[in-house]
């Protein structure tokens, strides 16, 4: 094996989600030993300081597991960037001392990338960077006959190495399986689709009758999940996907019904009970192919492929890792690939159905709300696509003048702003159909309060995020704040290029030091 390996994982708020992870990477490495060292670099953008001290704690507890795990704490990090952040306040934010937790993902990874300088020797090094989030674990999750299996059938060092020793890639990107990596916000319209199909399938049988929802298992696809799936080149068929039942042993329809209706909520944590994508094996070189999106929770570089950071960082937009992709495709072209490497994606916590920390998301007792969520979503989603534009022919200075940058802005911006829009109208149609079968007095769930509660909740929970009087929507469709968002994303995206050349400084800097 000629690699070593550093995984970079950062971690906010989620201590038990990063124990899992590490539990697994620990699990992997004895099923499937590694031949070189395997590191660990605990990035931790936590705000609680007991969170610090429990993550601080699992490195160490890791590290006396054999496992070598390094705790980059909030302060370390500060200090670090402290000096740079004049030049670079869009890369590594410009958070005091006191308020270095929860700076986001991408400045998280750019502070995290500038501190990898320490495990490395040189750009020429023999080490492989893997970044992932501490919500993934380092195995998958298969169909079968009797239902979903967690398995480690990925030997991921073994093909890494197989793959940066065999090919040229500077960049790899994976994928993830199990819980989607997207936001209800952009899911939502064709899980109404999969609660009408489950709710008229039961509307017909009887719930005493033995369970149905076995056997033929569901379908997945490619971004299946995705309500506007065709904008990144999938095709959506609009069908019902049934849910799979995960309950062991004899059960009726009304167990399953009383367990999917306990399922509804960790929707709006990042859950899909009906489209859970699932690892189908292949063989590894015959997967290696040109990508174009980064999954920033699963992809691997070598240390010459740090200037590339998470762009326009500060902005804490989603979407981040495919406006990333866009770039690198552009200057590396077959170099950046993607390969059939994913790792399982949990965004709840088994027992609770809630993530222990998702940015953007309120809850107060069942009631959710999504709208910061939502609106880093649509101008996430209003970037990247204005992104593919400016550098589809490459990513030279004109690519990012002030004019050219401004225009492709605000047509991408109308064009998101309408689909998004048709979709709101889409989602209350289906709503209104989901509460007309709920309301049906026939029906033989109203015999059954906690389930119909918790169908109830799904509804007004939908109503609150989706609806006409919604924050997130009421806010994309404000003149008023697109003029705010609009000069910030004219002024991060005309920057870009001094960005990077500010970066590249730094870590040039840091190299030498």
């Amino acid at each position: 094996m000629r690699h070593r390996f550093l995984v970079v994982i950062p971690v906010a708020d989620r201590p038990l989600h990063i124990q899992a992870c590490l539990d697994s990477l620990i699990e992997l490495l004895r099923r499937h030993p590694c031949e070189r060292e395997v590191r660990v670099l605990l990035a931790d953008d936590s705000a609680d300081p007991a969170n610090v001290a429990a993550n601080r704690a699992l490195a160490a507890r890791y590290s006396a597991a054999g496992l070598p795990t390094l705790h980059f704490g909030p302060d370390e990090q500060f200090d670090l960037v402290a000096p740079l952040r004049a030049p670079l306040a869009r890369v590594l934010g410009d958070a005091p001392r006191e308020r270095f937790g929860h700076k986001g993902q991408g400045v998280m990874r750019n502070v995290a990338n500038l501190k990898v300088i320490d495990f490395i020797e040189g750009l020429d090094d023999d080490v492989l960077v893997w970044s992932l989030d501490s919500d993934q674990e380092f195995r998958v999750n298969v169909a079968t006959p009797h239902g979903e299996e967690i398995v480690y059938a990925v030997d991921y060092f073994r093909d890494l190495d197989a793959i940066f020793s065999r090919t040229d890639a500077l960049v790899l990107t994976g994928k993830v399986v199990g819980d989607p990596p997207v936001s209800p916000a952009v899911m939502t319209d064709n899980f109404l689709i999969d609660v009408l199909g489950f709710l008229r399938r039961m509307a017909g049988v009887s719930p005493d009758d033995a369970c149905g929802c076995h056997g033929a298992g569901h379908r997945s696809g490619d971004a299946a999940y995705h309500d506007m799936a065709d904008l990144f080149g999938f095709a959506q068929d609009g069908e019902s996907y049934d849910y799979p039942c995960p309950l062991p042993g004899p059960h009726t329809q009304a167990d399953c019904f009383t367990h999917f209706a306990t399922r509804l909520n960790g929707f709006f944590y990042g859950e899909h009970p009906t489209r859970v994508s699932s690892y189908e094996p292949a063989e590894l070189f015959a997967t290696v192919q040109p990508a174009r999106t980064v999954y920033a929770g699963n992809y691997v570089f070598r240390p010459a492929a740090l200037k590339y950071f998470i762009p326009f960082a500060a902005l804490r937009l989603r979407m981040s890792g495919p406006a990333l992709g866009r770039l690198i495709r552009a200057e590396l072209g077959p170099r950046f690939v993607s390969a059939n490497l994913p790792m399982l994606h949990r965004r709840t916590l088994e027992g609770t159905g809630r993530s222990e920390f998702r940015p953007g998301i309120s809850q107060q007792v069942a009631a959710i709300d999504l709208s910061g969520e939502f609106e880093r979503q649509f101008y996430g989603d209003v970037m990247l696509f204005t992104i593919e534009r400016l550098v589809a022919g490459g990513t030279g200075s004109d690519a990012f003048a002030l004019a050219r940058v401004a225009a492709t802005l605000d047509a991408v911006r109308g064009e998101m702003l309408e689909r998004y829009n048709a979709r709101q109208g889409t989602i209350l149609g289906k709503l209104a159909q989901v509460e007309a079968l709920l309301s049906g007095r026939e029906r033989w769930w109203q015999g059954r309060p906690a389930a119909l509660a918790d169908f109830m909740a799904f509804v007004a929970n939908v109503e609150r995020n989706f609806g006409r009087e919604s924050a997130g929507y009421l806010r994309i469709n404000s003149s008023e704040t697109w003029d705010d968002w609009r000069r910030r994303l004219v002024d991060a995206v005309v920057a870009y290029p001094a960005d990077r050349a500010a970066w590249e400084a730094a870590l040039a800097a840091r190299m030498a030091a």
